[in-house]
Formats: structure tokens, sequence, C-alpha cells
């Protein structure tokens, strides 16, 4: 039998032990029985002493702000509600916002009810197995990270011994067939939005891959004509009560240097924005100093960007282009111009080279075919 071992907490609020079984136990206390007096003592385990000591930190620390709760006690819902308000406070807000749709929408309507330490692995399967009926396989797998990652706090906790969601079988997201414009369609779109009031966004999101919020959220002292880069490290977001700037989609920060060709497009759209502030006068709106606005300096809407794209979609006989659709192209062109993996990667702002060569396969695999092809014509010439 392993000899017993007995660590005190560093800040006393508890003590650390490792059982006969081998498994580790950190013992606390919640409080005094009213009836008695005594101490009430609860334990966490876990198979490190390790892991035993995170959890019996996060237990002390939720026993002194106030937001502890006896386990036994709490209701699937209940947990999510605590868990959102006081364990996602590095949550942008846009994701914030979809974490609370998908649990009032969907998660608390089926196991809102259940006794969180009663949740079983095959309720949540289940769960998701009727909701795959009526929703595709990217929101089912949406929700189960949602309810995963609650789950997974309540466990690091202490409040349940395991995470049910962990062994769930979801269903196959299929990867959606990303639509670039080609090199014929390049023409016919840049012929499509002449003299359009988006005209010169919608040409420079095109080869700058920028994205929607992006573009939108763009500001004059972001774009550094000495040096010809523009500086990405925010976004104007549409959120409740208006639009706000956050940060990047991955909280990674960028600068571009762009063709001189959108830099030129650039300065034209300063100059034009210059000689529509004149004759705004005071009424002239653009107190954020952004690149592109309307004619008295108020930024482009969300709402208002997607419907006049859409009307120029079908102008240029493409109606199932969307304007992502233009980021897309420019990583896509870029890729066929010659531009390495690393340097698309860290133009587009994607986390990792990795991701982009999965999101962009078809078109490398086209290029290597090429490059083989190109070798073989040269090994022909010897």
């Amino acid at each position: 039998m392993p000899r017993k071992k007995d660590t005190r907490n560093a800040q006393g609020s508890g003590n650390i032990r490792q059982r006969p079984d081998g498994r580790w136990e950190a013992r606390y206390t919640v409080g005094r029985d009213p009836g008695t007096g005594k101490q009430i003592r609860k334990s966490v385990y876990g198979k490190t002493q390790a892991e035993v000591r995170k959890k019996l930190n996060a237990v002390t620390a939720a026993l002194d702000n106030g937001t502890y709760t006896e386990p036994s006690k709490l209701k699937v819902s209940d947990w999510l509600g605590i868990w959102l308000d006081e364990y996602t406070i590095n949550l942008k807000p846009l994701t914030l916002k979809s974490y609370r749709t998908q649990i009032n929408n969907h998660i608390a309507p089926a196991l809102g009810n259940m006794k969180l330490t009663a949740l079983k692995p095959h309720q949540i399967q289940a769960f998701y197995n009727r909701i795959s009926e009526h929703y595709s396989a990217k929101t089912v797998k949406n929700i189960h990270g949602v309810l995963h990652k609650g789950l997974k706090q309540a466990l690091e906790l202490g409040y349940i011994a395991s995470n049910p969601a962990d062994v769930c079988k979801l269903p196959k997201v299929v990867k959606a067939e990303i639509k670039p414009l080609d090199k014929t369609q390049i023409p016919a779109f840049l012929e499509a939005i002449k003299g359009h009031p988006f005209e010169a966004l919608f040409t420079v999101d095109l080869f700058t891959g920028l994205r929607e919020s992006e573009i939108i959220g763009l500001t004059w002292d972001c774009v550094d004509f000495d040096a010809g880069t523009i500086y990405v490290y925010r976004q104007y977001q549409k959120l409740k009560g208006g639009c706000q700037f956050t940060t990047l989609k991955n909280g990674k920060t960028r600068l571009i240097k762009p063709s001189t060709f959108v830099m030129d497009i650039l300065k034209s759209v300063r100059t034009k924005q210059a000689e529509n502030r004149l004759k705004a006068g005071s009424a002239w709106e653009n107190a954020l100093d952004f690149v592109f606005t309307n004619e008295l300096g108020g930024f482009i809407r969300h709402g208002t960007l997607s419907t006049h794209f859409k009307k120029i979609a079908v102008k240029a006989g493409m109606p199932d282009l969307r304007f992502h659709d233009l980021r897309h192209s420019f990583a896509v062109l870029s890729l066929q111009i010659g531009d390495d993996i690393k340097t698309v990667q860290e133009n587009l702002g994607h986390h990792s080279a990795a991701f982009t060569l999965d999101t962009y396969a078809h078109v490398t695999e086209t290029m290597r075919k090429e490059s083989s092809e190109r070798m073989n014509q040269f090994i022909n010439t010897l």
C-alpha cells in the first residue's frame, strides 16, 4: 500500500493528501452546520497533486469572492449562468453574446433543469442527436463548445468529478467550399463597381483581404503613406446598443504592405474626403477619423455595406458572391502569383500558416501540379 502523504495548502484553506488508492484529495471548509456548529468539509479529487491543488485554489477563490454554490444544489442552467458572469471575463463582447445565445436558445431548454452533478454523457449525446436533425453540424459543434467549456470550469472547481461532454460524439462538419473570384471574374467585378460610392472600399478590400469589420473600422492613423503600410490592430463591430472598436478576431495585429495601386487609391480617398468635409461644414461627422465614410463623414454600417454589395454582385452576374469572398479572392490570387504561405498567413492575420494551408489546400495542390509540370518541361530541355 502506498505511503500516505499530507501537504498543507499554503493559504491554510485546506489540505492535500494522497489516498491509499493512489488518487489525491484536497479537503476544504465551506462553512458551519447551523445545527451543530461543526465545520462543513468538502473534497476535490485528482490524479496528481498539481491537479488537486489547482482545483482547491479555484474553489477557495470562489469562496472568497462569494460565487461558490453547493454543487449538489446547482442545476445546469444555474451553473452556466454563474460561469458566464464570473469566469468569461476575457471573452470578446460578440463571443460572450454568442455563448449566451447558445445557452438560452438551446442548452438551457434541454438540459437546464437537470442537476449539475447528475448530468450524464448519454443525456448530452441525446441532446446533440436531437438538434442535429434541425441544425447544421457546425452549429451543433458550436453548442457543444459552449457546454464543454462551462462543464470544464465546473470540473476545475471540483463541482463535478468528470466532464460528461468529453465522450460525446459530434456530427462531422463538412467544410464549406470557398468561392473566390477567378482571374476572369476579377475584371468583371471591377467593371461592375466603377462609379459606385463604395468603389474604393471594395477595391481596397479585394487587394488587401481585410475582414469586413476591419475595413469598416480602418482609421487614418493606421495608414502610413511614407512607409506604404497599413497597420491592422482593431475592428469596428456591431454590438448590442451600437458599434464599437474591439480587438481582432484572434487578437493578432498585423502590418501589411499593399501594392502601390492600393496606396494610390487611399490617397485619392483622403483627397475626396477632405473635399466632402469642406462641403459638409458643421454637418461633418467623422470624429473617429474613419478612412471610408459617406459624404457627411458617417461610418459605413455593416448592413449598408451588405445591401450595396449584394446589388453589385447581381450586376456583375455573380449573385452568390459574398463580401467575405473578396478576402478569399485576395488569398488565392496571392498564392497564384507566387507569395509563400507564411506571407499570405501574415497578410490575412490567420493564427497559423497551417490554418491558411488547410483553408486554401485546393489552390496549393494545383500549384504543386503546375510546379511539377514546369519541372518536367525544364527536364525535357536538357
